[in-house]
C-alpha cells in the first residue's frame, strides 16, 4: 500500500479529473470506447452515432429496465423476444399484459413488469414519444433517477451523470474513495457530473459502463488494459481491489412454505395466478402455502389447499433480494375440474406461462423437464 499523503494526493484537486483536466480523461475513454465497445442488441455502434444514427429510444428505455438487477448475458435473449414480439411502445402497449408477464417470466423483480407495461400504455397515450429530459422521464412508471439519466443520455445525447454499479466501481478507485459505497453515492455520482463531457454524452455513458464490466472488473481487474491507469488513485496505490469498500451484509432472513404440484392423467398442471400487488404479483404459480417475506407458511401435506395423495418430491430452495426461501415440493395425480381460482394449464403450454423461476424450481422437482420448451423434433405425428 502507498503511503496515506500519496493516496489522499492522488485523490486530491492535484488529480487531473479533479483539477480540470477531465476533457483529457473523457477522450481518452471515448478513444477506447471507439475500439473496444460491447456490441449489444440495443446499441448503435460509435461508428453509426458517427454517420448520424441515433438510438432508439423505445430499445434504450425497454433495455434499461431489463438491465436492473440483472445481467447484460440474462437480458440479451428476453430482448431480442420483446422486440421480435412488440417492436414499437405502441405495440407494447396494445399487446395483453398477460403476455407481457409471460415473455418477461424467469427475468425476475416483476414490478419492473407491471412499469413496463404501465409506462407503454402511457408514452402510447401521448403519440408515442419518448420525453428527452430526466424530470420529464422520471414522471413515467418504472423510471427512477438512474434509468432516466441513462435514457436522456444514450437516447437523446444529453449530458447526464448515469450511474450504474460498474462506473460506481470506476470512480471508487480511480479516486480511492473510502466511504462505504452505501454511503458514497452522492460523492460518486458528483465526480460522474463533472466528467461528463458536452459532445458525445451517451458514449460517454455507455464506456464508463463497458469499462467497469470488461477491464475495472470486481475481481483482478485489467488495470494494464485501462486507458483511465495513469490517474488512477488505486492503482497507484496498488489495491485497487479494495474499492469500493463496503459494509459486511446482513445475513437473509430465511423462511419456509411448500408448494404442490396437482398434475392430471393427461399431463395438465393446476395454476393459479397470484394477486397483482406484492411479491411476484400478476405472475402464475402452483398452489403454495401463505409464506411471505416476513413470515413462514405450512410445510406438509396438511397444509395443502385442498385433498389429494399428496407425496413429497423433493425441496427447492430460492433466494430473492430481501429473503431466502425453501419449499417443500409434494406431487399428485388428481382428476376433475379445476378448483376455484385455479385453472389447468396443458401440457405443452406450460414454457409459455408466467411462471417465476421459483415455480418452474417446483415444478420441475415434481415433473423433471415439464416447463422446457418441447423441441420441434419431439412432436407427435397425428395419427393416419
Amino acid at each position: 500500500m502507498a503511503p496515506a499523503d500519496q493516496t489522499r494526493k492522488t485523490a486530491s484537486r492535484d488529480s487531473p479529473v479533479a483539477s480540470g483536466d477531465s476533457d483529457d480523461i473523457a477522450s481518452r475513454l471515448l478513444g477506447w470506447y471507439d475500439v473496444h465497445h460491447r456490441e449489444l442488441p440495443w446499441r448503435i455502434t460509435p461508428i453509426e452515432h458517427a454517420r448520424g444514427v441515433r438510438p432508439d429510444p423505445y430499445r434504450i428505455w425497454l433495455s434499461e429496465v431489463m438491465l436492473q438487477q440483472t445481467t447484460v448475458e440474462a437480458v440479451k435473449a428476453y430482448f431480442r423476444v420483446f422486440v421480435e414480439k412488440w417492436p414499437d411502445v405502441e405495440a407494447l402497449a396494445a399487446a395483453p399484459t398477460e403476455d407481457v408477464m409471460k415473455a418477461w417470466a424467469g427475468l425476475g423483480y416483476y414490478s419492473r413488469a407491471r412499469n413496463l407495461k404501465a409506462c407503454a400504455d402511457l408514452v402510447a397515450q401521448r403519440g408515442g414519444r419518448f420525453p428527452d429530459t430526466q424530470t420529464a422521464l422520471r414522471e413515467l412508471p418504472g423510471i427512477g433517477a438512474y434509468t432516466s439519466a441513462a435514457i436522456t443520455a444514450i437516447a437523446f445525447d444529453r449530458p447526464a451523470a448515469v450511474v450504474d454499479g460498474n462506473v460506481e466501481r470506476v470512480i471508487s478507485r480511480l479516486f480511492s474513495i473510502t466511504t462505504p459505497l452505501s454511503e458514497a453515492k452522492p460523492e460518486i455520482r458528483a465526480h460522474v457530473e463533472r466528467m461528463v463531457p458536452g459532445t458525445r454524452p451517451g458514449d460517454f455513458a455507455q464506456a464508463m459502463m463497458d469499462l467497469g464490466a470488461t477491464v475495472c472488473t470486481p475481481r483482478r481487474p485489467r488495470c494494464m488494459l485501462c486507458p483511465l491507469r495513469e490517474d488512477c488513485s488505486a492503482v497507484i496505490s496498488g489495491d485497487p481491489e479494495h474499492f469500493p469498500v463496503r459494509l459486511p451484509k446482513a445475513d437473509k432472513p430465511l423462511r419456509r412454505g411448500a408448494a404442490f404440484v396437482a398434475v392430471r392423467g393427461d399431463g395438465a398442471i393446476l395454476l393459479r395466478k397470484r394477486a397483482e400487488k406484492g411479491l411476484l404479483g400478476g405472475m402464475t404459480e402452483v398452489p403454495t402455502t401463505s409464506w411471505t417475506a416476513r413470515i413462514d407458511g405450512g410445510t406438509t401435506e396438511a397444509a395443502a389447499p385442498f385433498s389429494a395423495n399428496w407425496r413429497r418430491a423433493g425441496q427447492i430452495a430460492h433466494v430473492f433480494t430481501h429473503f431466502a426461501l425453501e419449499l417443500e415440493v409434494f406431487h399428485a395425480l388428481i382428476k376433475g375440474d379445476a378448483p376455484e381460482g385455479h385453472f389447468w394449464s396443458p401440457a405443452h403450454e406450460i414454457s409459455g406461462e408466467a411462471l417465476p423461476t421459483v415455480m418452474k424450481k417446483a415444478i420441475e422437482t415434481a415433473i423433471p423437464g415439464a416447463t422446457k420448451k418441447p423441441s420441434p423434433h419431439s412432436a407427435k405425428r397425428p395419427h393416419d
